[in-house]
């Protein structure tokens, strides 16, 4: 599995993702939120990404991917990012990203079931 790391902090936690899944994901998103994306991740997920928040909750049941987190942002927190965090090697895996459209969400311009 390929992975990207973002942040180059050697303090900072690792955030890992399947990066051609990921683009996958993104690519059905329009490009202008790209930047506040990224930047979500940054922030939120390299200081105690395991810690619920308003915003970052653990999913009460799991996902088709491996995810067990899911981190809300942008306008309206229409974006989602699902993750997982991993204690021991000290990194978070990006799944996917997708967007809240009503109830439901789409990634990869495919709707899935929370």
């Amino acid at each position: 599995m390929r992975t990207e790391r973002f942040g180059n902090s050697p303090s900072k936690r690792a955030c890992k993702s399947p990066a051609n899944l990921v683009k996958e994901h993104l690519r059905a998103i329009e490009r202008k939120y790209h930047a506040l994306i990224r930047s979500a991740i940054e922030t939120q997920l390299h200081h105690e990404p395991d810690v619920e928040t308003r915003n970052r909750k653990p999913l009460k049941r799991p996902l088709v991917f491996e995810a067990d987190w899911e981190l809300r942002c942008g306008p309206q927190n229409r974006f989602r990012i699902f993750y997982e965090v991993d204690q021991k090697q000290q990194a978070v895996y990006i799944w996917a990203i997708g967007i809240k459209m009503g109830n439901r969400v789409y990634v990869g311009r495919k709707e899935i079931e929370l």
